[in-house]
This record gives structure tokens, C-alpha cells and sequence, in this order.
């Protein structure tokens, strides 16, 4: 198995990021505009990206002081059954996101674009609970032809 690891710093309260990650407001503001879902332990949350398709997780774990975990039940092959990992910590003026999407079968090609994607998105996120205002799809950094 193989995972994407990602760290940002947040310059905001933990429960501001938390809420921008376990909210479809907050999901919606930085992640994809097409964001449905409660976001509540054993619900799903459905996201979309136009005609590239999307995915639904299933929420695992949600934790104000600072932890959120995913499990993926639909979506692309290579995405279903892996989970995505949040871990907040307040240091100071910075909410640390320690980010991890775990249980990669192998690095295939699809996962360095994915890795990509989600280091833009986590610099949306971050923009979002800083300024107010991320980059979701479909406003959101095109890196190839994949998107």
C-alpha cells in the first residue's frame, strides 16, 4: 500500500479549518462547488467535478479537536476503499494539517496527478479559512489534461 502525505499551515483557529473540512459549505469553498452530503459519521458526502466524474465517501471519524477521517465507497478504481485523513493541530497562530490519503494499491500514474490535485486543493483550503475565499472546482488550478 502506498499514501499521499500532505502538511499545510493554516493561519486560523483549528475549529475554522475544521469546519471548512467536514461542512458542504465549508467542502464547497475550497474543494468542488458540487459538494453534497451531511458530512456526519456514517453518512456519505457526493462530490462532483463536471464530466470528469467525482466520487462518495463515507465519513469514518469526526473529532473537533481535530480529527476527520474518510473511507471512498464510489468513485474511480483506483480511489474506492482507500481513506483520507485529516489531523488539526493548533501550534501557535497556525492550524498544522497533517493530510493523508492511505491504501493506494500501487503508485500508478493517476496517483502522482492525485497527489497534485489534492497539495492545490489543501492551498485552497487554505486561502479559504484565510481570506475567505478558495479555488474550488471548477475554478480550480488545472495542472494537465487530466485537470
Amino acid at each position: 500500500m502506498v499514501d499521499i502525505l500532505h502538511r499545510i499551515g493554516v493561519v486560523a483557529p483549528l475549529d475554522e479549518v475544521y469546519r471548512a473540512v467536514t461542512t458542504r459549505e465549508g467542502l464547497a469553498g475550497w474543494w468542488t462547488v458540487q459538494t453534497d452530503g451531511t458530512g456526519e459519521v456514517g453518512d456519505k458526502l457526493v462530490l462532483r467535478f463536471g464530466d470528469v466524474g467525482g466520487f462518495d465517501m463515507e465519513v469514518l471519524a469526526l473529532d473537533p479537536a481535530g480529527h476527520v477521517r474518510w473511507r471512498v465507497v464510489d468513485g474511480p478504481e483506483e480511489w474506492i476503499g482507500t481513506e483520507v485523513d485529516w489531523r488539526l493541530e493548533q501550534r501557535e497562530e497556525y492550524t498544522v494539517v497533517l493530510f493523508a490519503h492511505e491504501g493506494w494499491r500501487e503508485p500508478v500514474e493517476f496517483m502522482h496527478h492525485c497527489s497534485t490535485k489534492w497539495a492545490t486543493f489543501l492551498l485552497s483550503l487554505k486561502e479559504l479559512v484565510e481570506t475567505g475565499r478558495g479555488r474550488p472546482a471548477p475554478d480550480d488550478v488545472r495542472i494537465s489534461d487530466w485537470h
